[in-house]
Formats: structure tokens, C-alpha cells, sequence
């Protein structure tokens, strides 16, 4: 539960009149169109000889790509397109075969549901993404609840699928958030951060995985023109911001560890 203080308390009754309103009139916009696993060619070398790189992305809305029209304009589509684009990726790898397990909605609870029901994979995961947080925040999930199920995905992620390394993308800063009015975005903010902490703490408690803070402040962007039109979700441009981070956190994984590529 978010911890109240004294005055929290005070502002409880406001709280809930604008939690309430904000679920009744929020604006809800689909899931980016188009599909969602598939195998991107790095090279012309013989698939039978291609050193692949798989990669799974895992979670709710901002990975289902909530906020823009297609997945070439969501998290997946940037991701695969900086990765491309990478001359360490590209001269490591000759095609990249992924897949994307996101619905809008989904807690962290739901995300280990979903890893549970999937199929064990024929070859292990190179890299699992995961983004979950905001829903558990706006539902009011524990703390504990959360740590729990983190290490539950984790631990799955690992035996089940082989995922060598996981990367949490930490919780974007709600209070920034246009759509969530004052002093709501500002309770939701501080529980986002304390939610943050216990995911970089569980993190920290494994090898090979990581919490990745999403930070905007260098862009030169303002708040507005980082949001989709419902206020809550990212738009295109703050989708590529937060995939070439990803992108640039992979490569680095991948150059140090010299890991060895599945053929």
C-alpha cells in the first residue's frame, strides 16, 4: 500500500475523488497494430551459419506500445531499428529473432502469469526487457507483493527460459504525467520512486540483471511533448528515447560478456 503520511491523510478523500474520475474519464487508447515476434536479418550470410541474438520483451502498455499507431513507432520497433543500426551488434550477430508478450493493463502479477503459460522457447533468451510497475502503482499493490513477484519473473525468466541477462525498465516519474492532476500525480510519484527502489534492490541481488532508470531531463523535451495524446503513455519519440537506452545497455552487455551466440 502507499504509505500515508499525516498529510496524505488529510488529502485521502481528494485522492480518491480524482482516482475515481480519472479512471472514469481517462482516455484509453489501443495497443499499437502490427506484429509482435518475428526475425530481423543483420546480414546476408546462410541462416543455417547466422549467429542469432534472441531477444523477449515482457509487460504492460508502454510494451504493447499504447500511445502510437504501429510497432515500428513503439518500444519494439526502436529497439530493433537502434540495435540495427549498432556496428558492435551488427559485427557480433547476423539476425536478431524476438518477441513481444505485452498487454495493456498488465501488473507484475499478470507478467508472471504470462511467462508461467508461455512455451519453453527452443533455444534460451539472450536478453528478456521487462516493463511493469505502473499498473501495480495505480492499483495499489504492496510493496512486498511487488518485491515478491519480481523475484518470481526473474527466477522464471532464468530457468524457464534461459534468459541470460534481464533488464527492468524502472518506473517513468508519474508525476510528470499530464493526464494524473495535482496533488494525485504527486502521491502517485512518490510511490513510483519507492516502487523504483525495491526494483533496483531486487535487481541488485542477481547477477546479470538489471534496473534501467528512464530519465528524460537531457532531452530538451518538455513533459508534453514526451505524452500521447491520453497524457499517460508515451509517444513515439519518448518510445525511441527509452528503446535506444535499452539498445545502448544491450550492446554493452553483449561486447563485455562475449557471450556465446546460439547457431
Amino acid at each position: 500500500m502507499i504509505p500515508l503520511q499525516p498529510k496524505h491523510i488529510a488529502l485521502a478523500p481528494v485522492y480518491l475523488y480524482q482516482g475515481l474520475k480519472l479512471k472514469r474519464t481517462a482516455l484509453r487508447l489501443p495497443e499499437a497494430q502490427g506484429e509482435r515476434h518475428g526475425r530481423l536479418l543483420l546480414s546476408d550470410a546462410h541462416l543455417n551459419d547466422a549467429n542469432t541474438l534472441s531477444l523477449m520483451l515482457l509487460g504492460d502498455s508502454s510494451a504493447a506500445g499504447v500511445g502510437v499507431g504501429s510497432q515500428q513507432e513503439a518500444l519494439a520497433g526502436h529497439l530493433l531499428g537502434h540495435l540495427q543500426q549498432t556496428p558492435e551488434i551488427t559485427a557480433q550477430f547476423n539476425q536478431i529473432d524476438w518477441a513481444l508478450h505485452a498487454t495493456s493493463g498488465h501488473t507484475s502479477f499478470d507478467a508472471l502469469r504470462r511467462l508461467y503459460v508461455l512455451p519453453t522457447p527452443q533455444r534460451p533468451v539472450d536478453v528478456m526487457v521487462v516493463l511493469i510497475g505502473v499498473n501495480d502503482t495505480t492499483s495499489n499493490v504492496s510493496v512486498s507483493q511487488w518485491q515478491a513477484q519480481l523475484h518470481q519473473i526473474i527466477e522464471l525468466g532464468k530457468r524457464k527460459f534461459g534468459a541470460k541477462y534481464i533488464l527492468f525498465a524502472c518506473l517513468p516519474p508519474m508525476q510528470n504525467m499530464p493526464a494524473i492532476p495535482s496533488p494525485l500525480n504527486k502521491l502517485l510519484g512518490s510511490k513510483s520512486q519507492l516502487m523504483n527502489d525495491k526494483l533496483i534492490e531486487v535487481c541488485e541481488s542477481y547477477q546479470q540483471v538489471y534496473a534501467l532508470p528512464i530519465e528524460f531531463a537531457n532531452t530538451g523535451l518538455s513533459d508534453a511533448d514526451l505524452f500521447a495524446e491520453d497524457g499517460f503513455h508515451p509517444n513515439s519519440q519518448a518510445y525511441s528515447f527509452l528503446a535506444l537506452k535499452i539498445a545502448k545497455n544491450i550492446t554493452k552487455l553483449m561486447v563485455s560478456s562475449g557471450i556465446d551466440t546460439h547457431k
